[in-house]
């Protein structure tokens, strides 16, 4: 029987296809195009781990309210201060966002991200760590870290050269650009395309086929793709916590938000 979904605050839960075996999971911030302050973080680590351990559900889709898929971490909200008063970016990464993307991996059934909309920084890590993705059609992915003197986290120095090569990943870390969905897919960056009239029932049908095929291969394919392309994620994810503690740290990033906040061109000087 499957169990009482609970109610969360930032992120919806509904069964799904097959009576019941998809669990949608919906960030649910969208007046805030879905960015992560800390209770998100919360909400979307508890959904997980409640997919992963409930046998009923045979997959899972994560997908956004609203225009956006997740625009990465909320600026004004998403981090405790530390000490010196800069964004507690370290404690964040490890105690939420990487259990998150840890937690997808290793659950064993399939996940879907149903990219309705941008997906950007941490929201495009959080996509990319599902085994198949699904954007619409308008959609774009963004490693927007660099805009703001950061680098990527999240797994995202995993996944992104896992699926698009070194180059391509070099590109995205550096030059901070959006790639457009079609782009996207002629990267082998999202798997498929949907019309933005026929993103909702695509995203049905693919959960559908999802939930209702062997569970059990399904589970075994993810255990040697995470063996094989995905070893040291671990070692990887805390090397990316270390290096983006150190540049939360830094002049440049200090410049970085306070030109996003103004919405204004940032002026770095390298410090």
């Amino acid at each position: 029987m499957a169990a009482t979904l609970p109610d969360l605050e930032t992120v919806n839960l509904r069964r799904g296809a097959s009576n019941g075996a998809e669990l949608r999971i919906e960030l649910d911030r969208p007046e805030r195009m879905n960015a992560w302050d800390k209770q998100l973080g919360l909400d979307l680590l508890a959904a997980v781990e409640l997919a992963a351990a409930d046998p009923s559900v045979r997959c899972v889709t994560i997908t956004g309210a609203g225009r956006a898929f997740s625009s990465g971490a909320d600026l004004r909200a998403g981090f405790d201060p530390t000490p010196e008063g800069r964004p507690d970016v370290g404690t964040a990464l490890r105690e939420r966002y990487h259990p998150i993307i840890t937690g997808i991996r290793r659950m064993p059934k399939p996940a879907l991200a149903a990219v309705n909309g941008p997906a950007v920084g941490i929201g495009c890590s959080l996509a990319l760590a599902c085994d198949v993705v699904l954007a619409k059609e308008s959609a774009y992915l963004l490693l927007a870290f660099v805009n703001i003197g950061l680098v990527p986290d999240g797994g995202s120095s995993v996944f992104v050269p896992a699926r698009v090569g070194a180059g391509r990943a070099a590109q995205m870390a550096m030059l901070g650009e959006r790639i457009p969905a079609a782009r996207a897919q002629e990267w082998g960056l999202v798997d498929r395309v949907a019309a933005d009239d026929g993103f909702g029932a695509a995203v049905d049908a693919l959960a559908e086929q999802l939930a209702t095929g062997p569970t059990r291969s399904y589970a075994a394919s993810k255990e040697l793709l995470n063996a094989r392309v995905y070893a040291g994620l671990d070692e990887q994810l805390e090397r990316e916590a270390s290096l983006q503690e150190q540049m939360a740290a830094s002049a440049d990033f200090v410049e970085g938000v306070a030109a996003f906040l103004e919405k204004r061109s940032a002026s770095f000087t390298g410090d």
